[in-house]
């Protein structure tokens, strides 16, 4: 789950400069190095505040950019001030982007999980179709959609009856 090192997630080619939103920035970094990382189940703070630098998508100093890692865009961290849900907490300083489904603190409720697809420069708007189909897509788990499968099992009977008749048989 951790990064061995920066470098490793170096982008690979000379980006063009961008003035973005700080947490837009911050998206972009991280899901390019989902993309390049696949394996990997998250980055450093330091790994993703490098590649939105490298990559110039804002001109938001660097303390901006960590504190928008570290806690602004951060789902299930508490919102302060900004509410997005882009990046998850996954353990000892790593995010990864949100996905539907992940827990998150109730005040971030309705805030965004992704940039506004129409404000993404040209050069990153495939991440749209990549996030939809690759990233986000929900795959339900088979023990939680048991939840609630059980329920029609008390219509007929009251559940001391039913046990109180099972009791009887013994």
């Amino acid at each position: 789950m951790g990064t061995s090192s920066i470098a490793q997630y170096q982008p690979v080619a000379e980006p063009i400069s961008h003035d973005l939103k700080v947490a837009d920035a911050v998206w972009i970094a991280t899901a390019l190095l989902h993309r390049r990382n696949p394996q990997s189940g998250g980055f450093s703070t330091e790994a993703i505040v490098a590649d939105v630098q490298s990559l110039h998508l804002t001109k938001a100093a660097f303390r901006s950019i960590w504190q928008h890692v570290n806690q602004h865009c951060v789902a299930n961290r508490e919102p302060n001030p900004n509410r997005t849900r882009m990046l998850y907490a996954i353990g000892k300083g790593d995010r990864r982007l949100f996905r539907d489904g992940d827990n998150y603190k109730a005040d971030r409720e309705g805030s965004p999980t992704h940039p506004d697809w129409n404000s993404l420069p040209s050069e990153y708007r495939d991440l749209q179709t990549w996030y939809e189909t690759e990233w986000n897509h929900s795959t339900e788990d088979p023990l939680l959609a048991l939840i609630g499968s059980g329920k029609d099992i008390w219509t007929d009977e009251h559940a001391d009856e039913y046990v109180k008749r099972l009791r009887e048989e013994w």
